[in-house]
């Protein structure tokens, strides 16, 4: 982290933006260094104040534009723009350059951490008409006061709010903004394609929270930390739809938050799986199960499907979720380690899901010894992605092909699917 700019010795530079930047942010050059702009796009003169100062570079918001974009449009969310909330990064921008700047972003990663040139088209996810009312799993930060809002950018400082405008209907429909939540930290508001909904609440260090009456039904949970949640009201229990096939997920568990982004995923993970009668496969970071379901659909009782899981709580509903599944089996444990205490030495396909941090090199390591025909990787973060295929490469294993898709509008935030195989 570098040192804050205070807003008393805040720096103002006129600066041409030029390239986006991986993060929400695009580059301009101020007397020789590197700046990292937000609130800009590609090819605007701005004015710029400096929030942030490195022995390397400089952080800013663009704070007045001289030049404008032709891509820029008005916010439609008036809590976004410099210093305030820090949960959307491009809502001055058109919805279809969003897109082009995240395919931008995926394609220079790919470029530079894995040597990989590749044309990447970033497409629409159904569901999220003009990039809001999409995100399904909402997280507030709670003031001691008990108003809720949200972090502003590279902050601890919360900015209230009165509504987000990329949350789900669903989600608002509760209206735990326009309330006060004394003694929590934090609270997650969660609505279910099953029509349910949960509020989970955090309470703060010693204090007990008091939970004020909702708009619309909600059961209530209060998070123990490290993933626990414990019912106060309801069964906290939520249940999504996929094709057919229905998913429990249990209190504030792992799930794709747009509405069309885990049928989205799981047909592309499927077509590039080409899973067939009989096959071996292997579904890594498989958390509820949503992946393993359709590949132990596609093999048959005369396959396997072998899922790892680290989260207990993930675990439980993945053997729930694929029960009148016998082909499939689900296990508690951390990849790096769980692979070798099951004694996994070989497998027809690979699906990996990791976190934000990638798979990193012992992972890679241990995927590339399965000698898979195929390895299709899901990733949330394209830096960690292109950095994973460059060590894949090193074992033999090349991209084959990869779609992006537009799981986070108003976000820098994008979703590839990546095919690889053996040279």
């Amino acid at each position: 982290m570098g040192t804050k700019v205070s807003s008393v010795e805040q720096a103002s530079l006129e600066l041409t933006v030029g390239p986006v930047a991986h993060g929400g942010w695009c580059v301009a050059r101020h007397e020789g260094r590197v700046v990292f702009v937000r609130h800009a796009l590609p090819g605007e003169r701005v004015i710029a104040d400096v929030t942030e100062e490195t022995s390397r570079f400089l952080r800013a918001d663009a704070v007045e534009i001289l030049e404008p974009s032709p891509d820029r449009v008005v916010p439609p969310c008036p809590y976004a723009g410099p210093g305030r909330c820090g949960g959307c990064d491009w809502q001055h921008a058109t919805l279809e350059a969003q897109r082009r700047l995240k395919a931008q972003v995926v394609a220079e990663q790919l470029r530079r951490l894995a040597g990989i040139e590749r044309e990447v088209v970033v497409e629409e996810v159904p569901g999220a008409k003009d990039g809001l009312g999409w995100r399904t799993r909402v997280q507030f930060a709670a003031l001691p006061s008990g108003e809720l809002g949200f972090r502003r950018h590279r902050s601890h400082d919360i900015e209230v709010v009165d509504a987000c405008l990329i949350a789900h209907p669903e989600v608002e429909a509760a209206g735990v903004e326009e309330r006060l939540w004394p003694g929590a930290a934090g609270v997650e508001v969660i609505a279910s394609s099953g029509g349910e909904r949960a509020v989970v609440v955090a309470p703060r260090a010693r204090r007990s929270v008091t939970v004020p009456d909702l708009e619309a039904p909600a059961s209530i949970l209060l998070d123990q930390g490290k993933g626990r949640t414990v019912p106060r009201r309801g069964s906290g229990v939520l249940h999504e739809q996929v094709g057919d096939r229905e998913f429990r997920v249990a209190g504030s568990g792992f799930w794709q938050v747009h509405p069309g982004a885990a049928e989205t995923l799981l047909d592309a993970v499927l077509a590039y799986a080409a899973p067939e009668p009989g096959e071996w496969a292997l579904d890594l970071y498989c958390g509820v199960g949503l992946f393993a379901a359709g590949l132990a659909e596609a093999v048959g009782p005369e396959g396997a499907v072998f899922g790892l899981e680290s989260e207990a709580a993930a675990v439980r509903d993945a053997r729930a979720n694929l029960r009148d599944l016998p082909q499939a089996r689900v296990e508690r444990g951390r990849v790096e380690e769980a692979l070798d205490r099951f004694q996994i030495e070989r497998a027809d396909i690979v699906v990996v899901d990791p976190p934000r941090a990638g798979l990193g090199r012992e992972v890679v390591e241990r995927v590339a010894s399965l000698d898979a025909l195929r390895i299709v990787y899901v990733s949330c973060d394209p830096a960690t992605l292109a950095r994973d295929l460059a060590w894949l490469r090193e074992h033999g294993y090349v991209l084959s092909d990869l779609r992006a898709f537009d799981a986070f509008p108003m976000t820098h935030h994008v979703e590839c699917v990546g095919l690889l195989v053996r040279e």
